[in-house]
């Protein structure tokens, strides 16, 4: 992975750099093969960028991962997984538009109850 704020998944760092992380991880199970997974590449890479090392994204490769796609009952690609403080507070399954996959993201994140909807934390770059 040749990005500066995506970590490629696997199980040997998954307990380190999912479960053990005090930020909130954003999933990202995906395969090359998958078109709709392709197509939010660049909206995950944004949202990392944007986000400046606050939170964790995360990419899981299904056809190398098997055991971590099984582990979160993956059926569809893609599929977004928010983890805070080791549990899984919400998913998405399938490409969503943009503003679904910010709205889920700023839902979790802190001090989000105090955020009003004029004023998202998020704004995609274009």
């Amino acid at each position: 992975m040749d990005h500066e704020y995506i970590v490629d998944i696997n199980e040997d760092n998954f307990d380190s750099c999912v479960l053990q992380e005090e930020k909130l991880v954003l999933l990202d199970f995906w395969a090359p093969w998958c078109g709709p997974c392709r197509m939010i590449s660049p909206l995950i890479n944004n949202i990392a960028d944007k986000l400046d090392g606050a939170m964790v994204v995360g990419k899981i490769n299904v056809d190398e991962q098997m055991e971590l796609a099984s582990r979160f009952g993956v059926m569809s690609i893609p599929t977004l997984v928010l983890i805070k403080d080791g549990h899984v507070v919400d998913t998405m399954i399938g490409a969503g538009a943009p503003g679904e996959i910010l709205s889920m993201i700023k839902a979790a994140l802190p001090g989000s109850a105090d955020e009003t909807k004029d004023d998202p934390p998020l704004k995609i770059i274009k």
